[in-house]
């Protein structure tokens, strides 16, 4: 989980080298990563489904191999078509195979109710661990070999990592004390409440700012005159960060309210943009505004995937966690091409940032009226 969501982490990196050698537009970069986002979160629930019904394990398997491949071909596309069917819908459909959905999804079968927040973030905490290193590990393999060499070099990575999935073993089962329930109640369960939905809106905010930052960051401090190693050192910081933040969230979920963690997530996001925007640009408040937002980076995934099972049951936490997460990676996209396409458009960024402010402040409001209590089913209502 964290090589997968590590190198998704670094592709902003590549944004700058890969479009000026091939002569693309950041729009073309952008609209790839965007589609990857997109495809990621339509395919999560399918990808959930089978995760559900035959084990994470082959999922897993699979989704690193799938990885490799796309990476590599992501490396030798010589079109922005090219470009967006490689690194867009095969890494996008690889990362539904490969990421926290899944994994989180077999942790909260295997492990009880009682353990359920803590152990999903030390999980976001441990595979945080890898996205770090892979930073500065990315920097070095492009110095070395050159953006394409470095690419190839992660493909390579994914692809040996598939037989670590042997040790994800999740088929177990439910003990719960309620009556089975068929996935296509589980669907029109969840369809029909309204926190379901309301996760789903405020996780678009959560995708819309992190998948912004993450790809046009380095591009940003670019413009502003900064030295290409700050972008490498902001992004490490957010993954340092989001270590720590995602295992005390996930802590923190086991002892309060998931929904309230969530609103305060999104309102320290907010806040913390705002201040970054008015004061001057310096390494001082890049490093500053990258560490406070690691620290709220992914802890939003554990708080909501606790929240889907407390309500929802762990039968079939994959799927409905990807139906959440198809908000999430609408957000994606529109945060990765927007800012490509506002940029082109303005020749600047600072609407971008104004938009992720007001998102935040939104997303905090909307997880509030969330109605988070255990639905009690019986046969009767299953029938």
């Amino acid at each position: 989980m964290g090589l997968a969501l590590g190198v998704r982490h670094v592709l902003g990196l590549f944004l700058l080298p890969m479009t000026t050698e091939r002569g693309w537009s950041r729009e073309a970069f952008a609209f790839a990563i965007a589609l990857q986002n997109l495809v990621w979160g339509i395919a999560q629930p399918f990808t959930g489904m089978i995760a559900d019904r035959f084990g994470s394990v082959r999922v897993l398997f699979a989704g690193c191999l799938l990885y490799g491949a796309g990476l590599y071909c992501m490396a030798h596309a010589g079109t922005p078509f090219q470009l967006a069917v490689s690194g867009g819908l095969v890494i996008g459909i690889a990362l539904s195979a490969t990421s926290f959905s899944v994994v989180y999804g077999a942790l909260s079968r295997i492990v009880t109710p009682e353990r359920r927040a803590s152990t999903l973030g030390l999980a976001g905490a441990i595979g945080g661990l890898a996205q770090f290193a892979m930073v500065p590990g990315a920097q070095s393999a492009m110095e070395q070999f050159g953006w394409l060499g470095a690419l190839i070099v992660m493909a390579i990575l994914l692809t040996v990592a598939a037989p670590a999935s042997a040790m994800l073993n999740d088929r177990s089962e439910e003990r719960t004390g309620q009556p089975e329930q068929s996935l296509r109640h589980a669907l029109s369960e969840a369809f029909a409440h309204r926190g379901f939905w309301l996760l789903n809106a405020g996780f678009l905010v959560c995708g819309f700012q992190l998948a912004f930052i993450a790809n046009h960051l380095p591009a940003y401090l670019l413009d502003k005159g900064l030295a290409g190693n700050t972008a490498v050192v902001a992004l490490s910081l957010v993954a340092l960060a989001n270590v720590a933040g995602t295992y005390i969230w996930g802590m923190l979920g086991g002892r309060f309210r998931k929904k309230y963690l969530l609103a305060w997530v999104y309102v320290l996001r907010s806040a913390a943009t705002t201040v970054f925007l008015l004061l001057p640009v310096s390494e001082i408040t890049i490093y500053t505004f990258a560490f406070i937002m690691g620290f709220g980076w992914l802890g939003t995934v554990p708080l909501t995937n606790g929240i889907v099972a407390q309500v929802f049951g762990v039968r079939y936490i994959t799927t409905l966690f990807g139906f959440v997460f198809i908000g999430h990676q609408i957000g994606s996209f529109l945060g990765v091409w927007l800012g490509g396409l506002v940029f082109d458009a303005t020749r600047s960024y600072d609407l971008m940032w104004i938009c992720s402010i007001l998102l935040g402040l939104l997303a905090a409001l909307l997880h509030v009226p969330i109605n988070d209590r255990q639905i009690v089913r019986n046969n009767a209502a299953l029938a």
